[in-house]
């Protein structure tokens, strides 16, 4: 990859992260996936910086072709993100019906009077 590559590599790096930071500020995003994001967009930095630094790498884990180094640890990425926004999810639905029901239950509580309403026009 030819060094213009690397400075826009790594200018898209730093750009999402200040887009991350943003999306904070404006509590679009919660810090903890923030974090997440941020982590693995300074991770990525190395590897625009210095290339070379993918071949040992490639070579540790087995894999002779170094660019299938990066799309292997992105489809992990993907799959443990993907892993942990189900759990997410499964338990906001948990909570969202939990909270459902307390409704209900207040709903109905407020709907049917503990004590018999006398009327005003009783005698």
């Amino acid at each position: 990859m030819s060094q213009q590559a690397h400075l826009l590599v790594a200018a898209v790096i730093v750009l999402t992260v200040l887009f991350i930071y943003r999306l904070v500020s404006q509590r679009v995003l919660k810090s903890k996936y923030a974090l997440l994001w941020s982590v693995l967009a300074i991770g990525l930095l190395p590897l625009a910086a210095f290339p070379g630094l993918l071949v040992p790498i490639s070579r540790f884990a087995g894999i002779q072709y170094e660019p299938a180094t990066i799309l292997f640890a992105a489809v992990v990425f993907l799959f443990a993100t993907s892993v942990h926004m189900s759990y997410e999810v499964s338990r906001l639905e948990a909570r969202t019906q939990d909270l459902a029901e307390d409704i209900a239950l207040l709903r109905a509580s407020l709907e049917t009077p503990d004590e018999p309403r006398q009327s005003a026009h009783q005698s």
